[in-house]
């Protein structure tokens, strides 16, 4: 069986997380990504945060699956040739460089559609046009910047940044959706164009909740924030803590083990069309006729009261029976699971989320596998590249040197050695 994107060539200079999270999710789905790397070190997260010595980083592998490593010394003339050349092959060019850096090899705009006019250019940049542009940005000065911070965490502490990688990872899915639309694009035009994802812009698109309520804010108090109805609201949307950012009001509760086990918690929703099932488990059923608490309206000032009342309840059980009981109720709830319970969970494993990969040095790891599932273009998650294992392969398969022209090259030094 073909897959999705069989058929389309990707130049990677991508780097680190955000440019590599997108070219990973392109090769996935069959893209030829041909990952173009400086000869002796390649792209610096082969060797951050080792565990292993003397072997790529999971930094490294668990962001550059199925794809194929050529080194190029961009600052040599026969090796800008061998660039130029790979443009002209391939339909789409990914780069998340420090601004200007593209351009200073010598690879601006108009010098690509001189050499290929259906090329797709895309780029992670930290912001967009603006004052900012230019400025180097990193996974969480992007979420510092985007608005995500400063929504995050307690009223009474400082703006907190997420575990989830919305600023690298987050920016690098918003970059791959932006490519295959401008592929899509491209049948009808017959033209390349340039794609753009700031990471500012990809943060604040998955923060757009607290812009809305921004703007509710100025017609009023937030009834679903912790805030209400005794702590104060200023001119900007409030640290909202672990309350629900939708309008089911919702909190993260103690389980049985919670003094001893730091994620022994369930998130529990006080969804509105379940209340009479939700009072009966946890033995309230006089609150389904309390004109105290009949109501979403009237719930919403009680809500602290009402949250500890129910963990009092969920401290009786583990967060598993906890969710086991609501389940049979339509309760919405989800257990807090750690990455140690991920890792060995059985439904991802058997779902790909969550994959086995034997790599040629370092042995078996772990990685997530590809979070999209397509019926008819099945993803199989093959090892990340050694620095420059496929130089030699695409000089001759991609570019159709001859043994003469790769000899050359090789003894010019423009292409460092193979698996440096």
């Amino acid at each position: 069986m073909g897959k999705a994107l069989d058929g389309v060539r990707i130049l990677d200079f991508t780097h680190v997380q955000s440019g590599p999270t997108c070219t990973q999710l392109l090769a996935w789905f069959g893209a030829d990504v041909i990952k173009v790397e400086r000869p002796g070190t390649g792209d610096i997260t082969r060797g951050q945060l080792r565990d292993i010595p003397n072997v790529d980083s999971l930094y490294f592998t668990m962001l550059n699956h199925n794809k194929r490593s050529i080194t190029i010394d961009s600052k040599h003339p026969k090796g800008k040739e061998v660039l130029e050349d790979l443009v002209r092959v391939c339909d789409v060019l990914v780069e998340n460089f420090a601004p200007g850096a593209l351009d200073r090899m010598g690879l601006t705009w108009a010098r690509i559609q001189q050499l290929n006019p259906r090329m797709i250019m895309a780029s992670v940049k930290g912001f967009g046009p603006g004052p900012y542009e230019d400025c180097k940005v990193y996974e969480n000065v992007a979420q510092c910047a985007g608005g995500a911070a400063s929504t995050t965490g307690f009223d009474d502490g400082p703006p907190l940044v997420t575990g989830a990688q919305i600023g690298d990872s987050g920016t690098g899915l918003h970059l791959a959706l932006g490519i295959v639309t401008a592929l899509y694009q491209r049948n009808a035009t017959g033209r390349g164009q340039k794609v753009l994802a700031a990471m500012q812009d990809g943060v604040l698109n998955l923060c757009r909740v607290k812009l809305r309520d921004q703007q509710r804010l100025a017609h009023g108090v937030l009834k679903e924030y912790p805030q209400y109805p005794h702590g104060e609201f200023g001119d900007a949307v409030p640290r909202a803590a672990n309350a629900s950012g939708g309008g089911q009001p919702g909190s993260i509760l103690k389980c049985k083990g919670w003094e001893t086990d730091p994620n022994a918690y369930i998130y529990f929703i006080t969804q509105a069309p379940v209340w009479k099932e939700i009072c009966k488990v946890i033995g309230r059923e006089g609150w389904i006729t309390d004109p105290d608490y009949a109501t979403p309206d009237v719930r919403l000032p009680r809500l602290k009261e009402i949250f500890a009342t129910i963990e009092q309840w969920t401290m009786t059980k583990t967060k598993f029976e906890a969710m086991e009981i609501l389940n049979q109720h339509d309760i919405p709830c989800g257990p807090i699971l750690s990455m140690k319970e991920l890792a060995v969970e059985p439904a991802l494993r058997k779902t790909g989320t969550v994959v086995e990969v034997d790599h040629p040095t370092r042995g078996k790891y772990l990685t997530v596998g590809n979070p999209i599932k397509l019926s008819d273009s099945a993803t199989e998650v093959t090892a990340s590249p050694l620095l420059g294992a496929h130089t030699d392969e695409i000089l001759r398969d991609v570019l159709r040197f001859d043994d003469k022209r790769v000899a050359e090259l090789q003894a010019s030094g423009a292409l460092g050695t193979a698996g440096a």
